[in-house]
């Protein structure tokens, strides 16, 4: 959810209770905002200068915690992608308070308009994060990327950078970004297609208040520069979970092919919206078929991602390779660590690796046990995520109380039948008997509590 309009505050007091159902991270305290402010005063001292380089970001106008910055040069046929991710092991001392405070928490949480972050702001929205007012202490990858779209690590550092650009995803031009952005992204899309990866980007959801009262859903595309600013980052990461790899260390993300009954059920979900996949169609062939700007496709999308087995993390196990099967590759997350924990470690590790250095028995140590901790914050941001979209469910159809909607069985358990409404990207249960998954139902929406973000819908015979 990147937006909700809220005139009554109904979907401010299911937040609250989505907040404290959850427990979701409140304020630091003050043990570490002292330490957090500490930090922010060091002068980064084991940094090469890189300011007279052009680095840009590109995000969401309203985000302050900047992950990447970014250059790209040309070397002969090849791109260079100079990615510079914050450095947040400058500011943060292993066993310190913030440290001990980021592996309770983590993750950032995110809540509409809201958020429960990683660390504290001083650091993740101001001297950690790469914004445009002053130079920052950054690790800057050096990724080069062939004309098919091969990616290869070719060096990091240790850098100061200076951002010259704020750019955003909804105002930025192609005159804005460095040259061989685009064919940078388009590279990188050729090979995920050459590769078979399956990667879902579903649109943002939305709910808004339409005139005369009342909500509707609205879905917000990923816009180009969107698309290709991720292959940005999946370009890197991949560089680096292959360098990782390679010697024989490091964390990779993870994750399996949806089994046999997710694919049923989502073809079931597909006949819901009335979406033409052929019987011989593999979902990862009819994923690259679909529009987000269409609503039912764009619904559909987003119970493509709701379906899958989820992804984890693993560290590096000897003669295991380990696979993504959305990338269809090895792969790791390095690009975000002012939001994820893991991400720091694995920086640091690839740091380390790039520059002949052994790695240190404390990012050993730490990749053995980030997988429980990442696993936990992970479940709790997709259960947050899941509130707040049940939350925005109800808020939608809350005035619609006695309406009869059209729907199909995606699967059943003991708990009744699954249906997907057909007009809108719903998700219910109703108590149905002697159905099966793919039949057509009617049913009617008979309550609707915001508060606890919950329907209940009974079957029309």
């Amino acid at each position: 959810m990147k937006a909700m309009a809220d005139p009554d505050n109904a979907l401010g007091r299911g937040l609250a209770a989505i907040r404290e159902r959850f427990k979701v991270p409140g304020a630091f305290s003050p043990d570490v905002m002292q330490a957090a402010n500490d930090a922010a005063a060091r002068a980064p001292t084991a940094h090469v200068d890189r300011t007279a380089t052009r680095f840009v970001t590109l995000d969401p106008a309203g985000s302050t915690d900047l992950d990447q910055a970014f250059a790209i040069d040309a070397a002969g046929t090849d791109l260079l992608l100079h990615y510079a991710i914050a450095d947040v092991a400058w500011f943060v001392d292993d066993g310190g308070a913030i440290d001990t405070e980021a592996w309770n928490r983590g993750e950032t949480i995110y809540l509409p308009g809201d958020k429960a972050p990683l660390y504290p702001p001083v650091l993740s929205q101001g001297a950690a994060s790469l914004l445009p007012d002053g130079p920052r202490p950054a690790v800057v990858f050096t990724v080069r990327v062939a004309p098919d779209g091969g990616v290869k690590l070719d060096g990091a550092e240790r850098a100061v950078i200076r951002s010259q650009a704020k750019l955003a995803y909804e105002t930025v031009t192609d005159a804005d970004l460095p040259n061989g952005f685009a064919e940078l992204a388009t590279r990188i899309q050729a090979a995920e297609d050459a590769r078979g990866a399956a990667r879902v980007d579903p649109p943002a959801q939305e709910v808004a208040a339409v005139d005369g009262g009342g909500y509707e859903l609205a879905f917000r595309p990923y816009t180009p520069a969107e698309q290709r600013n991720a292959a940005l980052s999946l370009a890197t990461n991949m560089a680096i979970a292959d360098a990782l790899q390679a010697h024989r260390t490091g964390l990779f993300r993870v994750m399996a092919e949806p089994d046999a009954g997710a694919v049923r059920r989502l073809r079931h979900a597909a006949a819901a919206f009335g979406l033409d996949w052929s019987d011989g169609m593999p979902l990862d062939q009819f994923e690259r078929t679909l529009q987000a700007a269409d609503a039912k496709q764009a619904a559909f999308m987003l119970a493509i991602r709701r379906a899958g087995r989820g992804a984890s993390y693993a560290p590096y196990a000897e003669g295991v390779v380990p696979w993504h099967a959305a990338m269809a590759a090895t792969y790791a997350h390095a690009t975000a660590p002012l939001r994820r924990l893991a991400d720091r470690y694995v920086v640091m590790a690839t740091l380390a690796v790039a520059n002949g250095q052994p790695v240190p028995d404390t990012i050993g140590a730490a990749f053995a046990r980030l997988p429980q901790v990442m696993a936990h914050a992970d479940a709790l941001a997709g259960r947050v995520e899941r509130a707040v979209v049940d939350l925005a469910e109800t808020i939608l159809l809350r005035q619609r109380i006695g309406d009869i909607f059209p729907a199909v069985v995606t699967d059943l358990d003991e708990r009744g039948a699954r249906v997907q409404l057909a007009d809108l990207p719903v998700v219910a249960r109703v108590d149905a008997k002697n159905v099966s998954p793919g039949d057509p139902l009617r049913v009617r929406l008979a309550a609707v509590d915001p508060v606890e973000w919950a329907m209940h819908f009974d079957r029309v015979n």
